[in-house]
């Protein structure tokens, strides 16, 4: 691969150093009170239209021949709304005891919060060949789902801003969150065969758009001479990230391969990346808004940021060991089953 497809490939990675570098270069751009004015344009208009673009391109009609596999989905949104979080708030109790910064331990909790992402789970499930259906089921459902657990999990594990009551909180979760996100829906219903067949750049947009917000979490953080982040911290960060990621994949991949829990191989890839994978996408925006005031919120964001690519990167160096697996695993049972007396 050319160096020119693989900026284009992994733009929005660069990306995300681009402006990080750009908001320690200038932060007073976008601070509070700057001239890009965050407190409307990101903290509003951002985050709205970042929803909005998720609402106009959830296909949730095609959601229905997936409903019936409760099994499944009860499984995934357990495991990633429930077992996570909890898992990770046990971690942090040792965790805390080393000199680890303790607002990227807090980061790592919020990433154990967020809900499965919208894109990433299904790209890798497609490319293995697994359950396609039941990926997008619960990435858009977990989405859904993420817009009321999410907050809750978030308040519950790390408490709120003492600046920004709760009720402050959910209004505006239902005003930037949850409303642009049922008028992408409605509008999606009048629209849906133009964008079938324009098929706009959802992905890019809200990329886009998130890459603003990142900027201007950074800003706030560059501003602030009180701030500051040890190497050391961000490295074993790094390195508790993967190693969450693969004991968590090896996890789900044991639970969903045992005789008795009645999925196949192609079920078993559609869990092992939506149990395991977190949106960035989603989670910055609430990020922004529940911890509002927070002087530390992108140094609680940083975990995020990292989990993001380390899950895309993890996955797609899988990728050809799961396919192998479950090709074999496949024709393993398709022969046990015609070696069987009619």
């Amino acid at each position: 691969m050319g160096l020119t497809a693989r900026i284009r490939r992994e733009w929005f990675i660069i990306g995300i150093g681009l402006v990080i570098c750009a908001a320690n270069i200038a932060p007073w751009v976008g601070v509070k009170g700057g001239p890009l004015r965050p407190e409307i344009t990101i903290t509003y208009v951002a985050v709205s239209t970042i929803f909005f673009n998720s609402g106009l391109s959830l296909r949730t009609e095609e959601l229905a021949s997936a409903l019936m596999h409760v099994k499944l989905h009860l499984f995934v949104q357990t495991f990633t709304l429930v077992f996570f979080p909890v898992a990770i708030w046990i971690l942090l109790k040792f965790l805390a005891l080393t000199s680890i910064n303790e607002w990227l331990l807090k980061g790592l909790q919020t990433v154990g919060c967020m809900p499965p992402p919208v894109s990433s789970a299904v790209i890798l499930t497609k490319a293995v060949g697994g359950n396609e259906a039941a990926a997008i089921f619960n990435s858009a459902f977990g989405s859904f789902l993420g817009i009321v657990v999410t907050p809750l999990l978030l308040l519950v594990f790390l408490g709120s801003s003492s600046s920004v009551p709760f009720s402050s909180i959910f209004s505006q979760l239902f005003m930037t969150v949850v409303v642009p996100l049922l008028v992408g829906q409605v509008c999606r219903r009048f629209l849906k065969d133009w964008l079938e067949r324009r098929k706009p750049p959802f992905g890019t947009v809200s990329s886009v758009v998130l890459l603003m917000i990142i900027y201007t979490t950074f800003c706030d953080t560059f501003s602030n001479p009180n701030i500051e982040l040890d190497h050391l911290s961000l490295l074993l960060i790094v390195f508790i990230i993967f190693s969450i990621q693969l004991t968590f994949m090896f996890l789900t991949f044991v639970l969903s391969t045992r005789t008795l829990s009645g999925f196949s191989a192609a079920d078993t890839v559609a869990i092992l990346f939506c149990s395991t994978h977190k949106s960035l996408t989603l989670g910055i925006p609430m990020l922004k808004i529940v911890f509002e005031g927070y002087e530390h919120l992108s140094l609680i964001s940083v975990p995020l940021l990292i989990y993001h690519p380390a899950q895309i990167l993890l996955g797609s160096i899988l990728v050809p060991t799961i396919k192998t697996w479950m090709t074999r695993t496949t024709q393993k049972a398709l022969k046990t089953t015609s070696l069987q007396p009619v």
